[in-house]
């Protein structure tokens, strides 16, 4: 059975401008030769999974920490800030 890299899937990509004209200039080079395709790094899956464990643990531990008195003023805050009200 054929294994896949779990971040890209066994594809490689290349890390294109994202500007609309350099984007186009760039797949030209590539098209052409003049410039090499060289394909994005592939994060390190040990890496990934720790920094996920910090996330699921962090965001219920601060929830938990939180008074209801805070959490209020901090989503008043948020819904501000989103809706342009002060």
């Amino acid at each position: 059975m054929l294994e896949r890299e779990p971040q890209t899937g066994g594809v490689k990509r290349v890390k294109l401008p994202r500007d609309v004209n350099q984007r186009a200039k760039a797949i030209l080079d590539i098209a052409t030769g003049e410039r090499d395709a060289e394909p994005m790094a592939v994060k390190d899956p040990k890496a990934v999974e720790l920094g996920r464990q910090g996330g699921l643990k962090g965001g219920p531990a601060r929830a938990a920490k939180l008074s209801s008195e805070r959490r209020s003023e901090i989503a008043k805050k948020a819904a501000a800030k989103r809706w342009g009200t002060t």
